[in-house]
């Protein structure tokens, strides 16, 4: 079982910045593929980003290049997503994801979200 907890949501101005963490309670997080979901009110969630366990590599949606950063840290079974110039469109409840092995879209084991609100 994994458990992921997610923080740092909050309230922000159009413009600014965020930093979310989760925390991952697993046994080897290093295998695990770590993603960045999100949901507004009235919408189906959607892929943010994520950090790949086995290349390394580091996938975003188109809306959000250039403006979030995802990195993670293995000592510390953690996963965050930076993010900067904020836009109102950004609202949303952000979810942690996890899989054993390489990014797709379809995730085992989610967190709670943690709630981003910007405002114009």
């Amino acid at each position: 079982q994994v458990q992921l907890v997610e923080s740092g949501g909050g309230l922000v101005q159009a413009g600014g910045s965020l930093r979310l963490s989760c925390a991952a309670s697993v046994r080897i997080f290093s295998i695990y593929t770590m993603a960045w979901f999100r949901q507004a009110p009235g919408n189906e969630r959607e892929f943010v980003a994520a950090a790949e366990w086995r290349s390394g590599g580091k996938f975003y949606a188109d809306s959000v290049k250039g403006r979030f950063t995802i990195s993670r840290d293995n000592a510390k079974n953690t996963v965050y997503l930076q993010m900067s110039s904020l836009k109102p469109e950004d609202t949303a409840v952000y979810y942690c994801a996890a899989r054993p092995g390489d990014h797709t879209l379809n995730y085992d084991y989610w967190g709670q979200g943690t709630q981003v609100t910007v405002s114009s």
